[in-house]
């Protein structure tokens, strides 16, 4: 059992969240509050493993109130501002929902604290089950096991996923697709997005996985090298 609370100023997102918590087995809701400073002060007293918390609030902004806390539990962020998206990766948060949050949206989230808690716990040695997804094609479902994508191409209406020795054409926009990969697929352009993982060179202007390069568009440019400086200091 997940025990968990939601902070968030807006009532109608609150209940919503409050709703989608309540569909799923495995999470305790223990206390949802309108501000940062009510969620303080409950922290100070109650052990909680999950926040579902906003970010734009009066007085005291969801960012600020995570610096604020020693030893935080584990984090989603709902907010209505993409904005933030860069800013959120330094908390290390388990995902980044944008308002309003659907609940087959919620529930991926959720299930990423389970995974991670279960990668923890597994012992050394195991084999652990690769993400997938079954993807449309051809009047078929698909299994593409998200790992062996080495970059995405955005057709307008389809997507071309690119392998090491093959692709695949689906019936799917790149906006939508971003949804449900793993944080290790980053768009990179309003046209690609990239496997972080099959990178071997980067520039200002483009990335690299092997000879091919995939320029890297504008209003991507402070994303996408704020994800790489942060996977480079893992290796450290």
């Amino acid at each position: 059992m997940i025990k968990c609370i939601v902070v968030d100023d807006e009532p109608l997102a609150r209940a919503l969240l409050e709703s989608h918590i309540a569909e799923v087995p495995y999470l305790k809701l223990i206390g949802s509050y309108k501000n940062a400073l009510q969620a303080s002060d409950f922290l100070a007293r109650e052990a909680v493993d999950l926040i579902f918390l906003d970010i734009e609030m009066p007085k005291l902004t969801g960012l600020d109130f995570l610096r604020s806390i020693a030893n935080p539990p584990s984090i989603i962020f709902t907010t209505a501002y993409r904005e933030y998206a860069l800013e959120s990766y330094d908390f290390e948060a388990i995902d980044y929902l944008l308002k309003p949050i659907t609940f087959p949206r919620f529930l991926k989230a959720v299930n990423k604290l389970l995974n991670k808690d279960k990668d923890l716990t597994k012992p050394r040695g195991e084999v652990q089950e690769r993400e997938y997804l079954f993807l449309n094609v051809n009047r078929k479902k698909v299994k593409v096991v998200l790992e062996e994508i080495a970059y995405i191409e955005s057709l307008k209406d389809y997507i071309r996923i690119h392998f090491a020795d093959d692709k695949l054409v689906v019936k799917e926009q790149l906006g939508r697709i971003m949804e449900y990969l793993p944080p290790f697929v980053l768009r990179v352009h309003r046209s690609y997005a990239v496997n972080t993982k099959k990178i071997t060179a980067y520039t200002m202007d483009d990335i690299e996985i092997g000879p091919l390069e995939i320029p890297i568009g504008g209003k991507y440019k402070d994303q996408v090298f704020a994800y790489l400086r942060k996977d480079s200091n893992k290796g450290k």
